[in-house]
């Protein structure tokens, strides 16, 4: 498939602080992509140099081969939601759509079909200030979809979302892509979004730390982690690797084997006549992987 976004080598400094470190990722067209992280990790600021809100310090971040800045009618390719923000609190909901298409070039008619779309109808003439996060979140979505845009480029977009939201959206977004258009969405939760996407790419402190299909990323979660207790810990480590396991001495007295089951791990300690006082297993899953990726020790 082809690349509908690229950022290569994007380097982005406020002053001293170094918010993004030579980010290089790609999202194909009719996928969904997660772009994960911690709080703090770049997430936003890469989105936002993806979209011309902000200069990138070196690197380029393009849409379409292409600056944002330089497409021709961007609202109608691309579609973003940075911010359940910038709403006047006064101003209806259908009200702030249709001034928002007008300025953008595009048809107010399009205020009550994507409010329809976004399940937000009932809400046409509530005032904004009286919304729920959640509420503006759908505002926010809505607000991006004037455009019939190809691609969506969405921040956090299940901030505030109560269980029916978060499903309705999984679902929203992989119609999206199952129809053709491409989704970029940031989360710091990898369960958010773990049902819904294709590919992940994954960033702590502003650098890249994984990209791959989310297929990938569940074959690391693949085998247990067994935990074993012994006498001789050091000797029983040495005797598991000796056997190709990924063993290693965390306690003083205890040794971790992972990407094995307790069955294997315990034909191995048999083998080895080392005695063992205590063993059990531990079933690894994807937000293992996703904090073991993100953490401080394992960062690039």
């Amino acid at each position: 498939m082809a690349a509908v976004i690229s950022v290569h080598g994007l380097v982005k400094r406020f002053g001293p602080v170094l918010a993004v470190d030579d980010l290089s990722f790609e999202v194909e067209a009719g996928t969904v992509t997660g772009f994960l992280g911690p709080n703090g990790a770049g997430k936003t600021t890469s989105l936002r140099a993806l979209l011309g809100l902000v200069t990138p310090t070196s690197g380029t971040a393009e849409v379409f081969g292409r600056p944002y800045r330089e497409l021709p009618d961007p609202s109608r390719r691309i579609g973003a939601a940075l911010e359940a923000s910038g709403f006047h609190p006064g101003r209806k909901a259908i009200d702030h759509l249709r001034v928002t298409a007008l300025a953008a070039g595009m048809p107010a008619e399009r205020a009550p079909a994507v409010l329809a779309e976004v399940g937000m109808e009932f809400a046409a003439d509530r005032r904004v200030g009286g919304f729920s996060l959640g509420m503006r979140q759908r505002l926010a979505l809505a607000v991006a979809l004037l455009g019939r845009p190809e691609v969506l480029v969405l921040d956090e977009p299940g901030n505030g979302l109560d269980p029916e939201g978060i499903h309705w959206m999984r679902g929203f977004l992989r119609s999206h892509a199952d129809q053709g258009g491409t989704v970029l969405v940031s989360s710091h939760v990898l369960s958010e979004v773990a049902q819904t996407v294709d590919n992940v790419v994954i960033v702590a402190g502003g650098r890249l730390v994984a990209s791959s299909t989310l297929a990938e990323l569940v074959g690391r979660t693949s085998g247990d982690t067994v935990r074993m207790r012994s006498d001789d810990p050091g000797a029983l480590r040495d005797a598991l690797a000796a056997r190709g396991a990924d063993a290693s001495v965390v306690e003083s007295d205890l040794v971790v084997v992972k990407g094995a089951g307790a069955r294997e791990v315990g034909r191995m300690v048999a083998d080895s006549a080392i005695p063992v006082f205590e063993m059990r297993s531990e079933e690894s899953n994807l937000e293992d992987v996703f904090l073991d990726l993100t953490t401080q020790g394992n960062r690039p």
